[in-house]
């Protein structure tokens, strides 16, 4: 028998999505500061950081919409725009390289003179190599008059200290379980979204997005069933092995399962034990089974 394909889900990029779900704070912050720039210049330099798919990169679009003048004074640097030293798309590669910024960099000595204001969105200062980072801190050590850089972060211990000193750091939350379910609705209206599924995502909907486009959230609770189950049964946990071993992402479920169940002197075991797969080059399912075998015993 064929396996079941999981459903194809379609979420709107955000530049496209006009839905902000939390973070009303932040946006109330950016809002309260540009109004009263006259009387109190606005940071040039807003970071905007926390988890992946709270909806940060959702939230910095919605701000570049409310404020940049003409058409060619928005620039965006991000992979999908990413290029090499001939100028050539390079969106497949995993990090942002300087051509990418200097480019953009000449786009604003040409642009607009109209006296409207700028935007500069980069999504992610994860993804720049250190060139780039280097060549977006020397922009921003002397930002242009009236140009708002909004920059999008994942991990804020990742990004030069030297690029944090120059930004006004907005601490972004992750989205409570209420919140997600309204994301849910909105876009997989479809879908059976279980608290487990919703607990999983660790306040993230880019996380269910992943899991419901992968199958990864019907995976996590055959996982959690076995795991529960008095029985051990090797046919039943091979399997759920080989369908988690194919997919380097989906091998966080392991960890997120032994936090479901608290087992708290485990995590660093599995931990390594994943890291291992990739490291040591083991056979995945062999590797997969092992540590699901392992968690079963801590039960």
């Amino acid at each position: 028998m064929a396996p079941r394909k999981a459903p194809a889900y379609s979420f709107p990029n955000p530049m496209d999505n006009d839905t902000l779900v939390g973070h009303a704070d932040v946006l109330q912050s950016f809002i309260n500061a540009w109004n009263t720039r006259d009387t109190h210049p606005i940071h040039p330099v807003w970071m905007l950081t926390g988890p992946r798919g709270i909806g940060k990169a959702t939230l910095a679009y919605k701000i570049a919409k409310m404020i940049y003048g003409n058409v060619g004074d928005f620039f965006i640097i991000d992979l999908a725009r990413n290029i090499d030293k001939d100028g050539k798309n390079k969106s497949d590669g995993k990090v942002i390289s300087v051509y990418t910024v200097r480019a953009m960099i000449e786009r604003m000595q040409m642009s607009s003179m109209s006296g409207e204001w700028r935007v500069v969105l980069i999504d992610s200062v994860d993804e720049l190599n250190t060139a780039a980072s280097n060549a977006i801190l020397k922009l921003l050590e002397e930002p242009p008059a009236k140009t708002l850089f909004l920059l999008v972060t994942h991990q804020l211990a990742n990004v030069l200290p030297t690029i944090r000193s120059r930004a006004r750091v907005e601490k972004m939350r992750p989205l409570g379980i209420s919140q997600l379910r309204e994301l849910c609705a909105k876009f997989i209206p479809d879908a059976d979204i279980s608290t487990d599924t919703l607990r999983l995502a660790s306040g993230s909907f880019g996380r269910i997005a992943a899991l419901k486009s992968s199958g990864g959230d019907a995976i996590y609770e055959e996982l959690i069933k076995l795991l529960k189950s008095p029985n051990t049964d090797y046919g039943r946990t091979m399997g759920i092995a080989k369908k988690i071993a194919p997919d380097p992402n989906m091998h966080g479920i392991l960890l997120d399962a032994v936090a479901a169940f608290g087992l708290a002197d485990l995590y660093p075991h599995v931990a390594h034990a994943i890291a291992d797969i990739a490291r040591v080059n083991l056979e995945p399912e062999i590797a997969v089974f092992k540590i699901i075998t392992e968690i079963k015993k801590c039960l």
